[in-house]
């Protein structure tokens, strides 16, 4: 299995401190408002690479964790804006989030901490910094000395200059050099706090992941992985505190970064009128067809979300749900994933040329004559497509899905043209029939009744 590394700017071959017990973290969401595209790319990717993992290892031996961020300026910033309390915008919105991983078939990772039960364990790794020398107080706040990391820098291959100029560096006269970062900063009487040695406060936003990846995975583990924008400086600090804080660990063995998204071809942005959330997006379209999207492109690419995009990607599921539902009566066999998707995905996750050889198994489907071949073919796409996370949904279902509430009078409408033809009445079911082609729904009589699906 190979992955490319950031840290060593290559693809290399995986292999796992313990097949035991392979072990992988990614950054999860700060939860103050609702889940964008972005939120949505990066779980499905680690998904993808979650499922790949459990079937070379066994999903017994696969550890996965990916954190919430519940305390944060942002979240103070909502609470000022709206008058909402932190405790209600943190639990809504991490509601929210985790409906939408849901819809978008995104498996729970094994531990979803959140950054508040963590605390203690954030204040040891302070304590840690300030022993080894690599941390410093000044006016209430505990900074990371960057000068005391002589390779500072190493994940992102920057220089101190290109980092400083390149990141929003918060300009402080308390700092001894003006890229140190903050693991413990003082708050206000009405603000989110706890008691540490340095009085009242709460951590930095780096300080946070650290402290949570080594409780729950230890000192040193085998992934780490995120969007490229948090290369810098979010991973670049956190490897920064771990390595200083536990001499001789490796932290993490294997830096794995999605590329950027775009929309229609720039970066999102509000100020843009780009930025879309997920479940915007899902008003357009189901969110099996967003997950297809997302997997179409490489994803240590950039990737670029058009709604043209979309609606191909709607598209091609209906291509696939089509040649399911023609066997939709045909036992699943023993048989397991196609070989080459299994290969393609275990190189360095390359789902463009998993989703292929998916197109391929459709038409073998499609093709597909005797009960033992249309078994075979329809258990292999589907095993195939569990790795990818898709096709999980009754074909039927997925046809009649996406038109919500209108279903049961579709259903109705299906009733009273039975009743036409009973009674001779065929210009009524003619015209029932029609009528629901107009509103794109189709209709198929079969002996055993009539089926519809939406186009």
């Amino acid at each position: 299995m190979y992955l490319f590394n950031t840290l060593k700017r290559r693809k290399e071959e995986f292999v796992p401190i313990d097949e035991n017990n392979v072990r992988m973290y990614v950054c999860g969401p700060t939860v103050y408002d609702r889940a964008h595209l972005g939120n949505a790319k990066t779980p499905v990717v680690f998904d993808v690479l979650f499922r790949v993992l459990c079937n070379k290892y066994g999903k017994d031996h696969v550890t996965y964790v990916s954190n919430i961020t519940d305390v944060d300026d942002k979240i103070l910033n909502k609470h000022k804006e709206t008058g909402k309390s932190i405790r209600e915008i943190t639990e809504q919105t991490y509601q929210w989030y985790v409906d939408d991983m849901a819809k978008l078939n995104v498996l729970s990772p094994n531990y979803r901490p959140r950054a508040t039960e963590y605390i203690n364990e954030m204040i040891e790794l302070v304590e840690l910094l300030l022993k080894e020398g690599h941390a410093y107080e000044a006016q209430g706040h505990v900074l990371f000395d960057v000068d005391s990391m002589p390779n500072y820098g190493f994940l992102s291959g920057r220089s101190m200059k290109e980092m400083i100029a390149g990141a929003r560096i918060e300009v402080a006269d308390y700092k001894k050099n003006p890229a140190d970062f903050v693991l413990w900063k003082p708050s206000d009487a009405d603000q989110p706090g706890w008691n540490s040695p340095w009085g009242y406060g709460r951590p930095g936003w780096h300080l946070e992941c650290s402290a949570m990846s080594s409780k729950l995975l230890g000192n040193s583990f085998d992934i780490h992985g995120g969007g490229s924008d948090l290369i810098f400086p979010h991973h670049e600090n956190e490897c920064a505190q771990s390595l200083c804080a536990h001499p001789g660990e490796k932290f993490a063995n294997y830096w794995v970064h999605g590329g950027m998204l775009m929309v229609d071809g720039v970066k999102m942005s509000k100020s843009l009128g780009n930025f879309y959330t997920i479940d915007q997006v899902l008003e357009k379209a189901p969110a099996e067809a967003l997950r297809l999207l997302f997997l179409t492109t490489h994803y240590h690419q950039p990737f670029n979300f058009t709604f043209e995009g979309l609606e191909a990607a709607k598209q091609t599921l209906d291509k696939f749900y089509n040649a399911l539902l023609r066997v939709k009566d045909v036992a699943c066999d023993s048989s397991v994933a196609d070989e080459r998707i299994v290969n393609a995905l275990e190189d360095d996750i390359n789902t463009p040329l998993a989703l292929s050889y998916i197109h391929d198994l459709v038409n073998t489907l499609n093709k597909a004559e005797s009960d033992a071949d249309k078994a075979k073919a329809k258990t292999t796409l589907l095993k195939s497509a569990e790795l990818l996370g898709i096709l999980w949904q009754n074909p039927e279902e997925w046809f009649k899905g996406s038109v919500g509430d209108e279903a049961q009078e579709i259903e109705k409408l299906i009733a009273q043209r039975a009743e036409a033809k009973k009674n001779k009445d065929y210009a009524l079911a003619d015209k029932i029939r029609n009528d629901l082609k107009e509103q794109g729904i189709i209709l198929e009589d079969s002996p055993q009744g009539t089926t519809w699906k939406k186009i």
